[in-house]
């Protein structure tokens, strides 16, 4: 922690942002002030919409200039500011002195290069390192972030890597030049809870070898109390409190403070009923991916993403299913919507799906819904938030008029807490968890039987996600919806679903009704996701990644 008469690495005063698109003007950020001393980590907390991360742009100048502008403010930064600079020097502060991790991995690694090229072309052009030098500081850098046998991962592409693992490789790249000031814009969203804890004393351990700097965004209070020394709360582009970390959780001042600290998913999930309907079964379900290797590429052997996986899915039921990043869950997922081939038996409302065409399952598509992790990536930037929304509606009911699609589409979004007139923007305009929700609705405006959930509240701040999570429940409800729960937030498993799927390695560890699972874990793999997820002393006590 720095000393309160450092002076500070940067400063920011009286910083105003403005948007400007044709002749109307709104002001993002208002006038907001807030410092950061030498080894000193200062949280942004706030909403969704509150300004954080445009705050945070603002300091290397990456809003879209023109329609971006600054009514007001100074960005003072080892004494210069970084408003005033000019493009070669903002160049020269990017990736040497500053650097930033995005909250989205997917859409900042390059899809068309290598994980060892992307790395080691920041070693390239700001330390000159070549070859065997650059190659083994990736392989460094890898294995600071958690990035299990890091040889075989050099020549892997972002879709081939986890959302956890995506975002690792981003923390790594982001650290390549040992910078004095780290911007972190939520990152550790895509991350399970026992990888957030090892990311967290990560960034604490370089922080002190280092006195590496910190500006944390983040919507987990949770995190904030863990890692913070100060914090900045901000509501619609004001800071309206600010100070040490420990005084404004112990006693908060402003009411917009008091509705963060007490916001977290509530409730209890539907009550366990064997007798429901059966929507889905699954028997043996295996994706293994093969392994090739020589001039005839014969097959050596597999990856086993998903090994024999038997569950049943009943109306208005809930199945949550956890696990580490890479544990199988997402792709068990995919294989019970059809979305990858599997081996094994899906029986989806009566049908034997498993071996269905494409065409087939076309037609089934509106009662099986998919809710996915990253929204910016399964989002068309070319539609506006209506046609996103309203375009299953044009495939599955083109019976309906167009006044009837734009009511339906109305009615989806103002069911998901968003403003209906919205929908004549694009994904782009939107912060991360105003896309999610955008998801959510384009999901729900069919009136599915069966929704897939994979990590839908990862983007989420904390009082939208108990939101969410009651919305989902109340939807539930009314409709009989089953939903299959993917996440790593245990917390709002707990609160949504009655039974859980514990996996490790495509495999189930631990299977059974949720207050159980919950209450009386009984593998050791289990008890260490509670912990991570519930004790906030588990700090670096997390499982590494295999």
């Amino acid at each position: 922690m720095a000393e309160n008469n450092t002076k500070p690495l940067l400063a920011v005063q009286n910083l105003s942002v403005a948007f400007t698109q044709g002749n109307n003007k709104e002001v993002a950020v208002h006038a907001s002030s807030f410092d950061i001393k030498p080894g000193e980590t200062v949280a942004l907390v706030g909403e969704s919409g509150s300004g954080k991360s445009v705050t945070a742009l603002s300091i290397l100048k990456l809003l879209p200039y023109p329609a971006a502008s600054h009514p007001s403010g100074k960005i003072i930064f080892k004494g210069k500011d970084l408003l005033a600079a000019s493009s070669d020097e903002m160049r020269a502060v990017r990736g040497n002195d500053i650097t930033m991790i995005f909250q989205e991995p997917m859409t900042s690694l390059n899809p068309l290069h290598t994980i060892e090229k992307q790395i080691s072309e920041i070693l390239s052009l700001h330390k000159g390192m070549r070859d065997k030098a650059a190659r083994q500081r990736v392989i460094e850098l890898l294995e600071q972030v958690g990035i299990h046998d890091p040889e075989k991962r050099l020549g892997a592409y972002p879709h081939q890597l986890s959302g956890g693992q995506r975002q690792r490789v981003m923390i790594a790249m982001a650290l390549a030049n040992e910078p004095e000031l780290l911007i972190a814009d939520e990152p550790t969203t895509a991350l399970d809870v026992t990888v957030q804890a090892q990311i967290l004393e990560l960034l604490k351990t370089m922080q002190t070898e280092n006195k590496l700097s910190m500006l944390f965004i983040t919507h987990d209070l949770g995190i904030v109390r863990r890692l913070a020394d100060r914090c900045c709360v901000m509501q619609d582009g004001n800071i309206v409190e600010a100070g040490e970390t420990g005084e404004i959780f112990e006693n908060p001042q402003h009411p917009y403070t008091r509705h963060l600290l007490s916001a977290e998913p509530k409730g209890e999930p539907p009550r366990q009923n064997d007798r429901a309907a059966t929507i889905l079964e699954a028997k043996d379900i295996r994706v293994w991916f093969p392994i090739r290797k020589g001039l005839l590429r014969r097959t050596v052997d597999h990856v086993k993403a998903v090994d024999g996986i038997d569950l049943t899915l009943r109306e208005g039921q809930t199945l949550g299913v956890v696990g580490e990043s890479g544990s199988g869950k997402t792709t068990l997922g995919m294989a019970l919507t059809r979305l990858i081939s599997s081996e094994g038996r899906i029986v989806f409302l009566g049908d034997d799906i498993n071996q269905y065409s494409f065409k087939q399952m076309r037609k089934m598509r509106d009662r099986m819904q998919v809710v996915f992790q990253d929204p910016f990536g399964s989002l068309s930037p070319r539609m506006s938030v209506g046609e996103i929304v309203g375009e299953g509606l044009g495939i599955h009911m083109p019976e309906l008029s167009k006044l009837q699609r734009e009511e339906k589409v109305i009615a989806a979004l103002a069911e998901t807490g968003l403003d209906p007139e919205t929908r004549h923007r694009y994904p782009h305009e939107f912060s991360g968890g105003q896309r999610q929700r955008i998801a959510i609705a384009r999901a729900i405006v069919l009136e599915p039987k069966f929704i897939m959930l994979d990590e839908p509240t990862s983007a989420l701040d904390m009082s939208v996600q108990a939101q969410v999570v009651d919305l989902l429940r109340d939807i539930q409800k009314r409709k009989g919806l089953a939903y299959m729960f993917i996440s790593h937030d245990l917390k709002v498993v707990k609160a949504l679903a009655n039974e859980v799927i514990v996996m490790r390695h495509g495999k189930v560890v631990e299977q059974g009704p949720s207050a159980k699972i919950f209450n009386d874990p009984q593998t050791d793999y289990t008890k260490a996701l509670m912990a991570a997820a519930f004790d906030m002393k588990a700090i670096g006590k997390g499982i590494v990644e295999e």
